[in-house]
């Protein structure tokens, strides 16, 4: 666990200094908006991994930066790509990172916000959805591209064995991939969005497509769902309606597990929404598909 700088949590001032002594491409907090002042987050250790950031080019021309752990050594590892949440890469993401690459991973952690702006260390929910929103579906797809072909050109990067695990915003994009990329093969999604909202506007409907419950039958890789019954953003109607979509199609080795008392975020060990018992049991079933998919 981390030892916060007092009992009530970051400030952001403490955010922004440690922002301005480390440097590098990437905020060095916890996303601000959603740090819990009792949180006590999980820090994994970076002992015998090689973290580092980097960049590499997106088909917008855009030098897109991510974020590396992996194991020490020449390898190949099998590869994960990390998908954020709606805060981008913060230090939850760097640490699912981390417990990747001690997993035996190579971790690799896109930044699909930064050409608007770092929402990382903005409090402002407004300013940070609109920075989200301005990343559409065919730009986070094409820095996935972007992802999937620096991988192939690592020595370290088992290419061939590729996986995919979002969260929240990233959890949805988790499905979106695997329908879309061959070169992906094992997906676990947290608490994704799988279908709009009820009263949700036809611009909101369009916005958001395509939707994962039109994509069950499209899917080249099998993906794991991971959802909370409690999740006020997406109703369990939508998650048993999204179960039967991938029973219909057949999408062989994809499945969807319920955890009936959680809440969205139910993994984000730094907000309030945290369960570890469910995030633990999760985090055993993602290991457990990529160990069987990634790892052969």
């Amino acid at each position: 666990m981390t030892l916060l700088p007092r009992p009530e949590g970051f400030e952001p001032a403490d955010l922004q200094l440690s922002r301005r002594l480390l440097g590098g491409l990437f905020f060095a907090g916890y996303a601000a908006a959603a740090l819990a002042q009792d949180a006590r987050p999980v820090a994994t250790s970076a002992e015998g991994l090689t973290t580092e950031d980097v960049t590499y080019r997106a088909p917008d021309g855009f030098d897109l930066p991510a974020f590396v752990a992996r194991p020490q050594g020449d390898g190949p590892f099998p590869v994960v790509i990390v998908v954020s949440e709606i805060f981008g890469v913060h230090e939850y993401i760097r640490d699912i990172c981390r417990r990747l690459a001690q997993a035996g991973y190579a971790a690799v952690a896109p930044a699909f916000f930064v050409r608007v702006e770092d929402p990382a260390p903005l409090t402002d929910m407004g300013r940070i959805q609109q920075i989200v929103a301005a990343a559409g579906y065919e730009q986070v797809m094409g820095d996935i591209a972007a992802t999937l072909e620096w991988i192939d050109g690592q020595m370290w990067a088992d290419a061939d064995h590729v996986g995919i695990t979002g969260f929240c915003w990233g959890g949805k994009v988790v499905w979106q991939a695997a329908a879309r990329f061959a070169a992906i093969d094992a997906g676990v999604a947290w608490y994704g969005r799988l279908a709009p909202a009820a009263d949700a506007s036809a611009d909101q409907v369009a916005a958001g497509r395509p939707w994962p419950v039109d994509l069950a039958g499209d899917l080249k890789a099998p993906v794991l769902g991971l959802y909370g019954g409690q999740d006020q953003g997406i109703p369990v109607e939508s998650v048993e309606t999204m179960r039967r979509a991938l029973e219909r199609e057949q999408a062989e080795g994809s499945a969807i597990h319920l955890y009936p008392d959680a809440p969205h975020g139910f993994h984000a060990d730094y907000r309030a929404s945290y369960r570890p018992e469910d995030a633990a049991d999760g985090w055993r079933r993602l290991l457990a598909h990529f160990e069987a998919r990634l790892k052969g």
